[in-house]
């Protein structure tokens, strides 16, 4: 195991591993945004035994803590629950999902049973018409439901949603509330400048201020303490509902990211603001991968998020 830092003192601890470039949902802020689109990638996707593989070589050299699926969609990943078991038998425990909840009514008890600890549910709006806007699909119902049977399957629940000023600023409020009533935090996400927003993100950006200055119109709140690595800042309500931002341009959380990302391709990155992926096999020698994180290391940008062309289905949401 190697003690790996830069130096503003980051690490890798948790491992972001995006299962597949695919996904069943047409985001806006993903694709083009047309009704029709949906991302398939019609290469094979990596067995099971081989993203454990190159998640075990990266655990012997980190001592990873945390491990997050995600995609593209991962439960459109055949292999999902061997995957799990995989990283659980590795000795990680806290593993972690992110995804769209469209699928997730069927798996969530089996996915719970195989080892998952948690699932970031993406819900952008709580509005049938707003939910067409942000994915260009109409069954809102399944994310619900997937959002229900993952609470009663025993699985940590936050749901992420991205706000996009004249697309679904006006969702904030009744996502809170849904949020609220269900006893699980919400994220509210600044738009992010990725993929076909690169450089052209600003005009669709709903600042941290902006949400706050929303949310106090209904609900007062206090700032609660962020914790080390964390990605949103986070608020509780009188009520006792905790909602956070993730402000990726108000308030970067790059001064103590902590995160490695292997894509689909057994590629790693060691930031989101570059687009220069890392080969890993799997086979590397000790110093051959040493090498290759060190690589990953220095494509951390300084203190501030500045994007990349390369889109998060690609990179991993």
């Amino acid at each position: 195991m190697i003690e790996l830092n830069d130096k503003y003192g980051r690490g890798f601890k948790t491992l972001r591993v995006s299962l597949l470039s695919t996904c069943n949902l047409g985001c806006i802020y993903c694709t083009m945004g047309t009704e029709d689109e949906v991302s398939y990638d019609h290469r094979p996707q990596s067995p099971a035994t081989d993203l454990v593989k190159r998640i075990a070589a990266l655990h012997s050299q980190l001592g990873l803590k945390t491990i997050r699926l995600t995609g593209g969609e991962p439960l459109l990943y055949r292999e999902l629950e061997a995957v799990i078991r995989g990283i659980k038998a590795l000795g990680i425990e806290d593993i972690r999902m992110t995804s769209n909840a469209f699928l997730l009514e069927r798996h969530a008890l089996k996915l719970k049973q195989a080892g998952l600890r948690s699932v970031n549910v993406s819900l952008d709006a709580i509005d049938g018409d707003s939910f067409f806007r942000m994915t260009r699909r109409k069954q809102l119902q399944r994310t619900l439901k997937g959002i229900e049977a993952a609470i009663d399957a025993g699985l940590e629940v936050k749901i992420n949603s991205v706000i996009m000023r004249g697309q679904n600023h006006d969702q904030i409020l009744p996502l809170l509330d849904y949020a609220i009533a269900h006893n699980i935090p919400v994220r509210f996400l600044e738009v992010m400048a990725m993929g076909h927003l690169y450089g052209n993100a600003e005009q669709h950006l709903f600042t941290q201020q902006d949400i706050l200055n929303t949310i106090a119109t209904k609900y007062n709140f206090i700032r609660l303490p962020r914790k080390p690595s964390a990605t949103a800042n986070y608020w509780q309500t009188e009520q006792g509902g905790v909602f956070g931002i993730i402000g990726n341009e108000s308030e970067p959380f790059c001064q103590d990211c902590n995160r490695l990302r292997l894509d689909a391709e057994g590629n790693i990155y060691g930031c989101l603001s570059n687009n220069k992926p890392i080969a890993l096999s799997g086979n590397e020698s000790g110093e051959e991968l040493n090498n290759k994180l060190q690589q990953a290391m220095q494509q951390k940008q300084s203190l501030h998020f500045v994007g990349s062309e390369l889109s998060m289905m690609h990179i991993g949401g």
